[in-house]
């Protein structure tokens, strides 16, 4: 009997997404937000009426019979979290659908993802009633920075453009069912495709895709089509669309523990002394080292031109660079199986699913050799159909170590091999490849030992860096988190590279601590280093470095320009607490644009030299070198690298952070009083009505100016939490933030009374029976002030002009980190420029009295001397803050900010001087007339008669 049931009217709906990147570190604007909002509103509204319902028997019911569902919701958690579900899926075809042929490589890559929603029984045992969405992502065209080759370098976080280029998508939302018998699913809906370029488009489409309720690693494969309901000349038809995926519901060992019995793993087996073991009670003890193991570099050990190296059975041509796990999942007893992605970029290893750059593998850890045994297969016939796509040639061998010693020529946490158990004639035979973690994550095995193996030649180079002892000077303790450090290297030619200084091990602690962010000082699984203080009575302590910088590719190195752009160097010497001096001997791999081989060059006749600073210095903080200690004739020669480090030591962030809070207190308190000082100003006027008018509306402009621009260049701190402030680089975590709203709202309302001020003094001159007389002398101050001003402005321009023209502007590189101490630019001068014209409020009033000559008391004692006091005081704190920091970052500085007023040992005596001045100058004039500091030649002046002046009450 046919069944007549239609989809749920929920179902109806086409589901539109956009999947773009987002900038996070950018404020996205509230307008533009609501905008987007009411846009998918009303494109979702429209989509919904003109969506015609799909039946689902006539295409599904030879599939999967459709059956009645139970109102009962099925727990998706019973089923797994892998349960019907195509993470990163391959796929052909939809050239109609995306508006372009889809791409799978290391450049742009396309995806195919599908994910159930609801789950329902239904009255037929083993059939199960699924809500999903299936979506399909085209490829983009992304500008490369170039791909990173040195080993355990630093990535670099490059922020995506504001407004990037769109990627192709589209996204179906389905119904159907499942049989859990068969393994088969069959869903029908329509969905909505936005190509970059054209209109968007509706489909209707019957989605079919075989997913056992078991899998295993030769049946680990996911296949499934995509097809169009419309018949051939309509115009919203396509031809199918195949899409493959790798499965791991309900998976089974099959092929491990064979394996293992049969020895193929013994040949390439290591001592069990040289690796570290593991636990593997715990199911995740091995997951929690190999997810966040990263990308692992591929070694060839043999010459590749003459024997196949391909991991992958491809052409001989192509040899991948780099391999990483995925999709990892760990069992109880040590048993794992996940995916092996091999490419020859590391950015693209945990994005791209391509069957023939992929192997399926399980294995096991081995607790007598602490290894863990791996066999993967390929994913054969891909080429022809994803149809006829399977598992097969499992023939390829794996095992990974922790080794339990590191040293300065290896520094791998995580090695490993790749290799076949077949003979060098068949087809999918390779050479053995060696491969090794880049050391991107550190990892601080238990047991884990360092091997400080250059002690001879450290000896010997650093026996004459030996420094003076200095009494007083304290130098950063060796086990300390002070001794990593962010860097500039410059190169003879003046070019400049960015990178930093990571401590590795020191005596025979690993070190295991971040760059950047919040300090930590361990880890919950991996044995962090707690940061200490050495209670040995000897100075002398074995350190092991990391260095790695980026540059730009004119930088100078081995005689050349550098290739890569990036370089790493591996370092051990000898640290000096009491005299700062850290003496190093260093070794680096130059590379070639090959894949690596075991015959690559590797230079350890390198010497690194720095000084660190006291504790209680300014300045740079590290000054050093990195040269060579080659002949000049020798081809691997490079001359001097100059390095150097304005990174800060943690009682140095320390004493920044208590700072801080300090500042924004006295921000507050100075915003509060002068709150009150206005007020005061409001209650004077309101008891002396009178004297309104003979306010200079000058003065009360730049006053109201003076809080209204920092509302203006600040109002998104109110609303919007600004995350890419120093707070968060110091680790002040986000309580900075929340004072900074309450000053604000209290600068607010300084704003509001100043503004409140200026009003009355601007509708009083309109009742005020003197107003030509009132005006024209606001006009003449007027006229003055600013040609005061644009004279001092026009002064400053010239200063900064001729500094500039003798200044030689330094390089800079895209990775280069930006230097708060650099000089100001010009904008930034004008910025503190109006910050003097802010502390000189009183010169309008001044200027004022002298032309219009008042006898009464316009400004209340409170109100001059008050705020005088207010713009005065952060100039006393900027002496006092000079000459007991150690350590200057204007970024930081929050009360007397460099960027808002002119601050300088000078300017801190001479502005509050003359702020001094013209508040005695005011209090005269109030006292003894608008014209008692002139002669007494220029004193006179025309009388004008005074008319009271009529309030709001008494009419």
């Amino acid at each position: 009997m046919e069944s007549t049931s239609s989809p749920p009217s929920s179902m109806l709906k086409s589901r539109v997404s956009v999947w773009a990147p987002i900038n996070s570190s950018g404020n996205h604007h509230p307008f533009l937000v609501f905008f987007f909002f009411i846009f998918f509103l009303i494109t979702n509204i429209s989509t919904t009426t003109c969506t015609p319902q799909i039946s689902y028997a006539q295409h599904c019911d030879s599939v999967v019979p459709e059956s009645a569902p139970i109102e009962q919701l099925l727990d998706s958690a019973a089923h797994g979290a892998e349960f019907l579900h195509i993470g990163n899926g391959y796929f052909t075809g939809g050239e109609l659908i995306l508006g372009e042929t889809p791409k799978f490589d290391d450049d742009s890559s396309s995806l195919a993802m599908f994910r159930h929603g609801a789950l329902y029984r239904t009255h037929t045992e083993g059939v199960i009633k699924v809500q999903g969405n299936l979506y399909f992502r085209g490829p983009r065209v992304i500008t490369p920075l170039g791909n990173i080759t040195h080993r355990r370098l630093l990535r670099f976080r490059i922020n995506q453009p504001r407004f990037p280029i769109r990627r192709s998508s589209a996204t179906f939302e389905l119904y159907g069912f499942w049989s859990s018998d068969s393994g088969k699913l069959c869903m029908v809906g329509s969905g909505w495709s936005h190509p970059k370029q054209g209109n968007s488009r509706l489909f209707n489409v019957v989605f079919k895709l075989n997913f056992a309720n078991k899998s295993s690693i030769i049946h680990s494969l996911v296949r499934g089509t995509l097809e169009s309901v419309d018949t051939e000349d309509s115009f919203n038809y396509f031809k199918p669309v195949s899409i493959l995926g790798i499965s791991q519901n309900g998976y089974e060992y099959t092929l491990i523990d064979r394996e293992i019995e049969s020895g193929f793993f013994s040949e390439y087996s290591s001592d069990e002394d040289a690796s570290l073991g593991l636990d593997v009670g715990d199911r995740l003890s091995l997951c929690s080292f190999g997810r966040p193991a990263g990308e692992f570099e591929l070694e060839y050990a043999s010459d590749c031109d003459t024997v196949n190296c391909n991991p992958l059975g491809r052409t001989p041509g192509f040899l991948p660079k780099f391999m990483s796990f995925s999709q990892i999942e760990c069992q109880y007893g040590g048993k794992v199986h996940m995916i092996l992605r091999f490419s020859n970029s590391s950015s693209n290893l945990f994005q791209t699913f391509i069957p023939d750059a992929t192997l399926v593998a399980e294995g096991a850890w081995n607790k007598k050799k602490n290894q863990l045994y791996v066999v993967a297969c390929r994913i054969l016939n891909v080429a022809n159909s994803l149809a006829d796509a399977f598992v097969g040639d499992c023939s390829i061998k794996l095992n990974l170590r922790f080794p339990a010693t590191i040293s300065i020529k290896n520094r791998s946490t995580i090695v490993g091999q790749i290799w076949s158990n077949r003979t060098v004639n068949d087809s999918g035979y390779f050479s053995r490849i060696v491969f090794q973690d880049t050391g991107n994550v550190p990892f601080n095995l238990p047991g884990l030992k360092y091997d400080y193996t250059e002690t001879d030649k450290v000896s010997k180079a650093c026996a004459k860096k030996k420094g003076v002892k200095h009494r007083g000077k304290v130098y950063p303790d060796g086990h300390s988190l002070d001794m990593r450090f962010d860097m500039s290297v410059k190169d003879s030619k003046g070019q400049v590279g960015w990178g930093h200084a990571l401590p590795i091990f020191v005596g025979d602690k690993f070190v295991d601590a971040p760059l950047h962010g919040k300090f930590r000082t361990g880890s919950p699984r991996l044995g962090g280093f707690q940061a200490q203080v050495s209670t040995s009575h000897n100075s002398l302590v074995n350190v092991s470095y990391k260095l790695s910088f980026t540059s730009s590719p004119s930088f100078k190195l081995v005689g050349k320009s550098s290739p890569f752009g990036s370089v790493e160097i591996s370092a051990e010497g000898i640290y000096d607490k009491e005299t700062g001096i850290l003496c190093m001997v260093g070794c680096w791999h130059l590379q070639s644009n090959k894949p690596s081989t075991k015959n690559e060059s590797l230079d350890c006749e390198i010497l690194v030299n720095a000084q660190f600073a006291p504790l209680n210095a300014g300045g740079h903080r590290v000054k050093g070198t990195i040269e060579s200690t080659r002949e000049k004739s020798d081809k691997l020669y490079f001359q001097r690298l100059e390095l150097s480090s304005s990174s800060i030591y943690l009682s140095q962030a320390a004493e920044s952070i208590w700072r801080m809070d300090l500042e924004i207190t006295l921000v507050l308190i100075s915003n509060t009083f002068a709150c009150v000082f206005v007020g005061l100003q409001l209650f004077h006027v309101k008891r002396h009505p009178d004297v309104l008018p003979l306010i200079s509306v000058v003065m009360l402009i730049v006053l109201t100016l003076g809080h209204m621009i920092p509302l203006l260049l600040n109002f998104e701190a109110l609303f919007v939490a600004n995350r890419n402030r120093q707070n968060f680089f110091l680790g002040s975590g986000g309580w900075l933030e929340v004072n900074e709203v309450i000053v604000r709202v209290v600068t607010m309302v300084a704003f509001l009374l100043q503004f409140r001020l200026l009003q009355l003094s601007w509708s009083s001159r309109s009742n005020d029976g003197s107003e030509k007389g009132l005006w024209a002398s606001e006009k003449k101050v007027l006229y003055s002030s600013l040609t005061l001003y644009i004279g001092g402005a026009l002064i400053a321009w010239f200063v900064y002009h001729s500094k500039s023209s003798y200044q030689i502007p330094s390089p800079r590189t895209r990775f280069a980190p930006v230097n708060y101490n650099q000089q100001h630019s010009l904008w930034g001068g004008l910025k503190s420029y109006a910050g003097l014209i802010l502390d000189g409020f009183l010169l309008p009033q001044i200027i004022f009295n002298l032309f219009f000559n008042p006898e009464e008391k316009a400004l209340a004692s409170p109100f001059y001397i008050g705020t005088t006091i207010v713009r005065l005081l952060p100039h006393a704190y900027d002496l006092y803050r000079a000459h007991s920091s150690t350590w200057k970052f204007d970024l930081s500085y929050i009360y007397a900010n460099h960027r808002m007023d002119l601050y300088s040992t000078a300017w801190d005596v001479i502005i509050p001087c003359g702020g001094v001045l013209f508040a005695v100058l005011v209090y005269l004039q109030q006292r003894f007339g608008g014209r008692c500091i002139l002669p007494k030649r220029f004193r006179e002046s025309s009388v004008y008669e005074k008319v009271p002046v009529v309030t709001n009450d008494q009419l």
